[in-house]
This record gives C-alpha cells, sequence and structure tokens, in this order.
C-alpha cells in the first residue's frame, strides 16, 4: 500500500492511553477508534521530564531533548537576565510576574530566544525544501514564514496593544486569532479554553478542504484544560470534543477513506496526567535560603528572610507542576548552598525524587545523581555496560531501588519511571535548567508562583509512569520497529516522510 502524500500531526493534549482506550470502547472517539484499527497504537509513549508541556512541545517539534533545545520548564530561571520566565502555569502566577511579561516570553521568546537556534524545528526543516507547512495554535511554532498580528476584530485589536510583532512561522500559522495568514471565518476568543480545539477543527477543515498543506500541526489542546480541571476521569468526554474536530477534517476530505487516502495521520499525546490529592509548598520548606523574588532585580528576595534584611536572594525556585527546579545564585557558595537545597529537599513531604549532578573541576558532568527518600542514591553516566529499553549505555552505580529498577541480562528496567536515565540527564544537563531538580510522588503537586495546584483535578510534570506516559498513534505509516517509543521519535519520522534523512536536519 503506497503512503499518502500529505501528513498531520495531531498532538491531543494529555492524552492518556486508558482514557483514549476507554472513549474508543464506549464509542466517543469513532475517527480515534478507526485510525487505531488501521494503523499501529502505541500505549506507552514515554514523554520529556518533565513532564509539562513546553518542554514536550519543545522535544516534539524538533526531535530532541532539552539538553538541545534548552526549554527546561513551565517556570525557569533566566541566570543572564536575572529574572524568572514563566510561561503560564496559572492565571495568578502570571500576576505575579506580570501579564504583560508572560504574554511576551510564551508568544515571543519561547521560540525567538529561549529555544534553541541552532535546532532546527519540523516548520524549519520542511519549509527549507518547500514543503507547504501548517499549524494551528501551538507553543512551539518556529518556522521560516513572516507573520503580522491581525488587527480584524475588536479582542484582535486589543491584543495587539501587548501583542504587536511580526513572528517567524509555517507557511499558513493560526495561532489564537492572533497571527492568520489568511481568513478562514474561525475565531478562538484569543485561545481562551474550551473552545481552543474548536477553533483548530474549524481551521483544519478549511485547509484541508482547499489544499492548503502538505504537512499540518493540529493542536488539541483542550482535553489537558479538562483534565487539570475535572480530573483525568473526565478526559473520556474530552477526548469526545477532540475525536469530533477530526471528524470535521475527515468530512471536508471527503470522508474516512478518501481522507486516509491522501492524508497520513500520527495522533499523540505530549504528556499523560495523573490525579492530584495534595500539594507542596517549596517555597515556605526552602524560605530561610533566601529566594529571588518575581521583579527582575537581584534584590528582590521574597519570604520570611527578605523581611528581615533586604540581602541579595540566594536560589531561586521554578515549581512547574508535579516538578521543580532550585537554582543557586551564590556563586561563592555553590557546593555549599547546593548541598544544602538537596538535603532539605529530601525531608519535604510529597518529594519522591531529588536529582543533580555531579561535576569535575571545570564544571563538566561526571555523572547525575538520583536520590530517593529512605532508599538512597542512584548515580550513572552515558557511557557503560548497562543498556536501558532504547538501547542507550550507561555506567550505574548504587540503588536501583531509587526508580523501582532491576538489572537483568544487562538491562535496566524501570517501568514506574519509564526512559528515567535518558530523561534526567537530558534535563540536568540542559543550560536553562536548575541546579537541583525534584520530581513529585504521585498524587501531590508543587504550589506555583501564584500558591495554585490542581487538588481534586489532574497534573502532570513528574519523572513517574502516571504522567509521563501517553498515546501514539500512527494511521498510513510505517514507522520502524522501536522498544520504546519517546515523543521525540516523532519529528525524525515527519522529516523522513518527506524524503530529509538525518542527516539533512
Amino acid at each position: 500500500m503506497s503512503t499518502p502524500p500529505k501528513l498531520i500531526l495531531c498532538v491531543i493534549d494529555a492524552m492518556a492511553p486508558a482514557m483514549l482506550e476507554r472513549a474508543v470502547a464506549e464509542g466517543q472517539a469513532p475517527v480515534l477508534g478507526e485510525m487505531m484499527r488501521r494503523g499501529l497504537y502505541v500505549s506507552d509513549c514515554v514523554a520529556a521530564f518533565p513532564s509539562v508541556t513546553p518542554v514536550c512541545a519543545a522535544s516534539i517539534v524538533t526531535g530532541t531533548a532539552q539538553d538541545r533545545h534548552h526549554i527546561p520548564a513551565m517556570n525557569w530561571y533566566h541566570r543572564e537576565e536575572q529574572r524568572y520566565v514563566e510561561y503560564g502555569s496559572s492565571f495568578r502566577a502570571s500576576q505575579r510576574f506580570g501579564i504583560a511579561r508572560q504574554l511576551t516570553d510564551t508568544v515571543y521568546n519561547m521560540n525567538r530566544a529561549h529555544l534553541a537556534a541552532d535546532t532546527p524545528t519540523v516548520f524549519e526543516a520542511l519549509d527549507d525544501i518547500q514543503v507547504r507547512t501548517a499549524g494551528t495554535t501551538y507553543l512551539m511554532y518556529r518556522g521560516r514564514h513572516r507573520h503580522e498580528p491581525q488587527r480584524d476584530s475588536t479582542l484582535t485589536r486589543l491584543a495587539a496593544t501587548l501583542v504587536r510583532h511580526p513572528v517567524l512561522g509555517p507557511r499558513e500559522l493560526f495561532y489564537a486569532d492572533i497571527f492568520s495568514s489568511r481568513p478562514t471565518g474561525c475565531r478562538s476568543g484569543l485561545g481562551m479554553p474550551g473552545v481552543r480545539d474548536r477553533h483548530s477543527g474549524c481551521v483544519g477543515s478549511y485547509l484541508v478542504e482547499h489544499d492548503l498543506f502538505d504537512f499540518l500541526l493540529l493542536s488539541l489542546p483542550d482535553n489537558d484544560w479538562r483534565s487539570h480541571k475535572d480530573g483525568p476521569e473526565a478526559q473520556v468526554q474530552s477526548l469526545a470534543h477532540a475525536d469530533e474536530q477530526l471528524a470535521r477534517l475527515v468530512a471536508a476530505g471527503g470522508g474516512l477513506d478518501a481522507f486516509l487516502e491522501q492524508h497520513a495521520m500520527i495522533v499523540m499525546a505530549d504528556h499523560s496526567q495523573a490525579l492530584i490529592a495534595e500539594t507542596i509548598d517549596l517555597h515556605a520548606a526552602l524560605d530561610e535560603l533566601q529566594i529571588a523574588g518575581p521583579g527582575n532585580s537581584r534584590l528582590a528576595a521574597v519570604g520570611s528572610a527578605a523581611r528581615r534584611t533586604r540581602t541579595e536572594p540566594r536560589i531561586a525556585l521554578s515549581p512547574t507542576q508535579r516538578a521543580a527546579m532550585v537554582y543557586v545564585l551564590s556563586e561563592h557558595r555553590r557546593s555549599t548552598l547546593r548541598s544544602t537545597v538537596i538535603r532539605r529537599s529530601l525531608q519535604i513531604d510529597g518529594v519522591q525524587l531529588v536529582m543533580w549532578l555531579e561535576l569535575d573541576s571545570h564544571d563538566a558532568p561526571l555523572e547525575a545523581v538520583i536520590a530517593r527518600p529512605s532508599v538512597g542514591e542512584l548515580r550513572f553516566a552515558p557511557g557503560g555496560k548497562v543498556c536501558d529499553a532504547r538501547g542507550l549505555s550507561w555506567s550505574v552505580q548504587g540503588e536501583l531501588a531509587a526508580l523501582d529498577a532491576s538489572l537483568r541480562d544487562g538491562r535496566i528496567h524501570a517501568p514506574a519511571f519509564p526512559d528515567a536515565l535518558a530523561r534526567v540527564w537530558s534535563a540536568l544537563t540542559c543550560p536553562t535548567s536548575g541546579d537541583v531538580l525534584l520530581s513529585a510522588a504521585p498524587g501531590y503537586e508543587f504550589l506555583d508562583w501564584g500558591g495554585q495546584a490542581h487538588v481534586g483535578g489532574g497534573s502532570h510534570g513528574s519523572l513517574h509512569a502516571d504522567d509521563s506516559l501517553g498515546a501514539l498513534i500512527f494511521c498510513g505509516l510505517q514507522p520502524p520497529p522501536n522498544a520504546q517509543w519517546a515523543i521525540r521519535d516523532v519529528a525524525p519520522l515527519i522529516t523522513q516522510h518527506f524524503g530529509l534523512g538525518p542527516s539533512s536536519r
């Protein structure tokens, strides 16, 4: 059977395998069910770590982890600019850092300045060979085509007071009404939750009907919002809504058989979600170490230590849902402060794993350490006699129990923490990551800078399988065998579909 000429990558945010299977079994997602039947379904595709949307989105569009794409978290500390970067953990967190600042970082800087310039996106790679690219609202959109902000409605004119600069994106870019490469009659209410999927479905069906792309990234993010709000069990309803949007594209293509003759499909999650019952207040736990506050000033410390004396902060905290990072800012006490942060973090209720790098005299990474309270430390580095599920080799010593792991026939098995060694190594060696990384235990989430969490709902970010394994469907493609699929495997398949080999990227 010939491969369809066009390719659609549909990212359904937070699509959990169990919820997808339930939605299909209950007849709520017939289009997804038919694609699973006709293609290849993977129920354990591994997210990045931290398994939050900005990191995962960057991995999906570049085919790399953050050691190469440099997007480390939902919230992170920019050492060169001496300030926090906040991509929208919550409205209250955005208020703490300034709405205008948060929008600028999310809409512009994430793609223009924060995403590594020498790591191409699929849009850039395909634009360079004249493939017709298109994308609906997605955090990562960097391409080769210039787009000006829209001012064709009261809402877009209001948004243009904050979002007034052009961007480089795919040939056809539709980003929350702010950027629209052509009139389609589709409106998103500036990307408000609950209407974003409908906007993508409207735009996508227009693009299919008018034959305006060879590659389309179709983003359906409302499943994540619904799961945050009502818990992972609510995904059956939100996946049904996502399926309705896919049905709109199928109808525009003449029905399922005609549509699949022309369009190969990759449908995937960026991560999953886990139910939240408890919170971790990292600010309170590390308050006495003088935490840098939301302002740009190095003297903008927060907490009781700051109230006692206005002194330069020594650490920065970046909670990112079910993960967190701690940056050591005091260079002359770096080693001592880091040891203090590690020791205190291991005592915080709800922190399951604490991770850091051991460096040589030239600050080059020697080995990574994963510590688990009451269990011990696992130390590892690339190269060695132990292989993981993806065939990478590692030197490993210490407590395998830190990852609930076992070693059999020279292979490390850690189903509770999938692809853990590679994910942690990439996170720790990312130049924009913190000095100490934390992963929450099941049921726990770190309070963000606005004091918000998703208790009673779902969240994600940790190294644990609960929120790290997402669904992946190939329909119309013949992917190579893979013992452990990861979200960073998708971009190379897309570029290869259009004739670009690994060396061409």
